[in-house]
Formats: structure tokens, C-alpha cells, sequence
């Protein structure tokens, strides 16, 4: 086995805000239905408020990137999770080229996976040890910013930081009707993300601009569940990017800022 030498050059520091647009609802399976209760709770942090997971930021920005890098087909998928019946399973895209955008910025994981070989999901096992890396992307919870929850907007809502949607599923033959309520955090509510991008090598800014392609087709896109029903619609603000290099963290040189505060992603040039 052979392994990359690797070169730690520094990082780059990217904060903004997530803000939505429409209802977002990203759910716990760790909650019991209580008598009065949502059927279908937010996750919420030890002090009741809700906020964005880092692996479900991290993951939807993958997927989003997988499909735009043209990475979802025959021999660039593995199964992360193999059932019986396939339509259990979960596929995600994981490859052995050195230059992948996806794999490099996003993560290998170590050892031997099933790679999908054919449109059956027949699969071989391959081992990805000698060209895993160290993850170049960190993604932090997004805690929710209290302020953007005004007065005015609690007036209508349900509980003290969330609403709860009423929604009905139909049966299409007698018309019976299964009521489910689901709870949202409304629309204007604002979430403080930060994340991380590790330079090794030569990377330069490749893969901060790959991050802000990410970020680009989740705005088109959604965060959280029943996207396709309108929810989790956000808009990325007041976007700040900082580079610390080497020399920063051993006290011999200062952070260089490189984006104050863009109220835009089309707006970043790198």
C-alpha cells in the first residue's frame, strides 16, 4: 500500500447565515408522540431551540454535488447502507480518482466498499485505502439566531420558536382523510452556519469555490424534509470568508479576510 504525502497549508473560514424563505422541517426519530403533542417534531438542542444539524447540511450539499459533477452512475456509487431489498438500501457516490471535487472535498471513508458494477445493483467489493484523505470540509450545527424570531411573528405561531402545519393525505377512493400535523420553523427565521475548508498541497482556493457551488444549488433547491411541497426554500446572507495559513496558527502572521459581509453568493469573487 501506498500512501500521498500530505501537506497542510491552511484554512479557509466560511460564515453566513441560512435563511428561510419558507417553513423548514429537518425531524428527530429520538421523540415519543405525548397526548396534545406534534406528531411530527423539529430536532431541537438541550435548550428546546431548533437548529440544522451539521450532517444534514453536509449531506444534502453533497448529494446536490454529486449530481452536478455528473457523479451518480454505474461504478462511481457505493452502498453506504445494503438491504435485501434494494429499494431499502442507500446508494451514495464514492470513487478512487485522485482529483474528484466530491470525494476530495466532502470525504472517502476508509477500507472496502460494495460498488454498484450494473443497473441490477449487482456490486464488488473495492478498497479505497490508497486514496482516502483527510476530509477537507467541516460543517457545524447551524444554531438558530433567537433575534430573528421577532414578537410579532410568535403572535402566530404555536409553540415559542416553531409553528405547527395542519396537512391532510386523502385516500383517492373513499376520500377518508389522514390529518397529520407537522411542525415547522417559520419563514424568516435566520441560522448561523459555519464551516471549514482545509487546504492541502496545492489546492489553493479550488475547493472554498466548489463549497460556494454547493451553496449556490441549495438555494435552488431545499433543506430538510418535503421539499417538494414547499418547505425548506433558504437564501444564503451577510457571507463572511477569512484564509488562515499555516503561519496564522503559529503566531506569525494575522488572518486574511476576503470577504467582509456579501449579502450575496453571486457576489463572491475568489
Amino acid at each position: 500500500m501506498s500512501f500521498k504525502e500530505v501537506t497542510f497549508k491552511g484554512k479557509y473560514i466560511v460564515n453566513f447565515d441560512i435563511e428561510l424563505k419558507t417553513g423548514l422541517h429537518i425531524g428527530t426519530a429520538g421523540n415519543t408522540l405525548d397526548i396534545g403533542g406534534v406528531d411530527n417534531p423539529v430536532i431541537k438542542d438541550a435548550f428546546g431551540r431548533p437548529y440544522i444539524p451539521g450532517s444534514s447540511l453536509k449531506g444534502k450539499l453533497r448529494s446536490l454535488m454529486e449530481f452536478y459533477h455528473d457523479k451518480i452512475n454505474v461504478n462511481n456509487l457505493v452502498y453506504s447502507v445494503k438491504k435485501e431489498q434494494r429499494r431499502d438500501s442507500i446508494v451514495m457516490h464514492m470513487c478512487g480518482e485522485e482529483d474528484c471535487p466530491v470525494c476530495n472535498l466532502f470525504g472517502r471513508n476508509h477500507g472496502e466498499h460494495d460498488v454498484i458494477v450494473n443497473d441490477e445493483g449487482n456490486s464488488r467489493k473495492v478498497d479505497f485505502s490508497e486514496v482516502v484523505m483527510p476530509t477537507r470540509l467541516i460543517v457545524r450545527d447551524a444554531l438558530l439566531d433567537e433575534k430573528s424570531i421577532t414578537d410579532e411573528m410568535k403572535e402566530n405561531m404555536d409553540l415559542e420558536f416553531t409553528e405547527v402545519k395542519f396537512e391532510n393525505n386523502l385516500d383517492r377512493i373513499t376520500s377518508a382523510a389522514n390529518p397529520r400535523q407537522t411542525e415547522r420553523v417559520p419563514a424568516g427565521a435566520r441560522f448561523n452556519a459555519s464551516m471549514v475548508v482545509t487546504v492541502y498541497d496545492e489546492d489553493g482556493n479550488k475547493y472554498v469555490k466548489e463549497l460556494i457551488t454547493a451553496l449556490k444549488l441549495l438555494q435552488d433547491d431545499y433543506l430538510g424534509g418535503q421539499g417538494s411541497r414547499g418547505y425548506g426554500q433558504v437564501a444564503i446572507k451577510n457571507i463572511k470568508i477569512s484564509f488562515r495559513d499555516i503561519e496564522y496558527y503559529k503566531g506569525q502572521s494575522k488572518e486574511e479576510k476576503l470577504v467582509a459581509n456579501a449579502d450575496s453568493l453571486d457576489k463572491i469573487n475568489l
